[in-house]
């Protein structure tokens, strides 16, 4: 027969057992001992490794391309050993490894706290350089081969930090080894945020958005001088004048264009309807 609580005469239930506040107890106890470190716990086989055993073995992860091997004794060295002369080595080649595995952000992180508490290290132009290639969207991947997205048409916030990073590692550091090929990725990317402001100028020229369409292609031309995009951004104000029945200005813009761009095939073409990047056929 099962055995039911006894109620007391106020309605309560009457205390548990001794059995069960000693179980209880135990396990109390148990748990803080646990919380305090004074179990044994998991035993670290890289307890007693010094610190160049474990950068070789980050080091020899790292070549291997497994990031998270690599991670984790860039981290174990980096606290046991903050101020050896591996700690430093282990922090830039960190930050790559952060990178290569998908975390941006904390790459980025890496890269900032480095130059902030190194900035006269040898390798800080790397780092300058390392930021400017997290934030350098210069390869779309698989998909956007497919697709023939223009990288024109994203979000351009990457292609700024990227180039901000680039020009302050031409500018410190002109004759670091890393200029010449941060210089050329400057190039690309000016010339895609051109034509972000001309990509933006025309979606808001199709759309009836004349005085907005004007406002980027005039910004496109000041901010970007000598990109290909501003032969279009040229024309994309002439047409938006004309739209808007302003003939002066429209005459004007149209002089200015035949000036720098005698030869446009928009004079016979116009403005040709650009192939969504998502239609294949």
């Amino acid at each position: 027969m099962r055995s039911v609580p006894v109620i007391a005469g106020d309605g309560r239930q009457s205390p548990p057992s001794l059995s069960r506040l000693r179980l209880l107890v135990f396990a109390a106890l148990f748990s803080g001992l646990s919380a305090c470190g004074l179990l044994p716990a998991e035993i670290d086989q890289t307890a007693d490794w010094s610190a160049a055993r474990l950068y070789t073995e980050a080091k020899s992860a790292f070549d291997d391309n497994n990031w998270e091997e690599a991670l984790k004794y860039y981290q174990k060295l980096e606290s046991r050993y903050p101020y050896g002369r591996y700690a430093q080595q282990a922090q830039m080649e960190a930050a790559y490894a952060r990178w290569k595995d998908g975390d941006e952000a904390a790459a980025l992180a890496d890269c900032d706290r480095f130059i902030r508490l190194h900035p006269n290290h040898p390798s800080v132009d790397y780092m300058y350089y390392l930021k400017g290639l997290i934030t350098f969207n210069g390869d779309l991947g698989y998909m956007g081969y497919l697709s023939s997205q223009d990288q024109s048409e994203r979000d351009p916030r990457s292609a700024q930090e990227s180039f901000d990073a680039l020009r302050e590692l031409v500018t410190r550091f002109p004759q670091s080894k890393y200029a010449p090929d941060a210089q050329a990725r400057m190039n690309y990317l000016v010339n895609m945020l051109s034509a972000h402001e001309v990509h933006v100028a025309r979606y808001y020229l199709k759309r009836g958005a004349y005085l907005a369409a004007i406002n980027r292609g005039q910004y496109a031309i000041k901010t970007y001088p000598n990109t290909p995009a501003l032969e279009e951004a040229s024309y994309i104000l002439v047409l938006a004048y004309d739209k808007l029945d302003m003939p002066e200005l429209r005459d004007d813009a149209l002089r200015v264009m035949r000036l720098n761009f005698p030869d446009s095939r928009y004079y016979t073409q116009g403005l040709e309807p650009k192939k969504p990047w998502w239609n294949f056929f």
